[in-house]
């Protein structure tokens, strides 16, 4: 059965799902997502310009989700995880499901735990016994390992590594390049800096940068 999805966000970041979701439809064999466009507030013209030719309309602004028959998925192509979770409220509360979009070219965990919203792009891997909540985005070539809990809406950017045992909070942003340390806990809202080392648990809502992270 194909699946109706519309992704929210016409910037880079949507635009990378949409070639997730086409790079799934080829692996499947099968079209398994009907891309119907992309909605976006205030999308520059570059970037609707560029969504389109990605293969989806733009339909317009959030306000068109309220027309959308319900069984129509989407997914948040926003790549900073405060404007995500603002966003989810506004979306979760009209009752359309969130697609969970895995490329091909991951690995995942056959007993990951993870809610809704879970979007895993090329290269990246989620290993054993990790929990996620909504709307997990593991970025290309990232790394979360074993034995992980994860709050709503964090991102792991490019190459970023995530260790064992580590407990990250909601909105939770993994710099590319960066690397977390295993046992540890990084509060809700805080943000590690490109290529940083965490050596020591992180206070929510602080940026740490650098190797040792301060």
């Amino acid at each position: 059965m194909t699946i109706d999805l519309v992704i929210i966000g016409c910037g880079g970041h949507g635009r990378e799902i949409a070639q997730l979701v086409a790079a799934v439809n080829e692996a499947s064999g099968r079209p398994a997502w009907r891309l119907v466009g992309f909605v976006d507030d205030a999308p520059s013209e570059i970037n609707r310009k560029r969504a389109e030719a990605t293969g989806g309309p733009y339909l317009g602004t959030l306000a068109v989700l309220h027309d959308l028959p319900p069984q129509t998925h989407v997914t948040l192509g926003l790549g900073d995880p405060t404007i995500r979770r603002a966003v989810d409220t506004r979306v979760d509360a009209l009752g359309l499901p969130a697609a969970s979009l895995v490329h091909p070219d991951a690995t995942v965990g056959a007993d990951l735990n993870a809610a809704e919203g879970l979007v895993v792009f090329a290269g990246a891997r989620i290993t054993t016994n990790v929990t996620a909540g909504r709307h997990l985005h593991v970025n290309q070539n990232a790394t979360l390992a074993h034995d992980c809990v994860v709050g709503d809406h964090v991102s792991l950017h490019p190459l970023a590594a995530v260790s064992g045992d580590c407990r990250l909070g909601t909105s939770v942003l993994i710099g590319a390049g960066a690397v977390v340390l295993p046992r540890l806990q990084i509060g809700a809202g805080a943000t590690v800096g490109a290529g940083a080392c965490v050596v020591r648990d992180v206070p929510p809502n602080v940026v740490v940068k650098g190797v040792p992270a301060r």
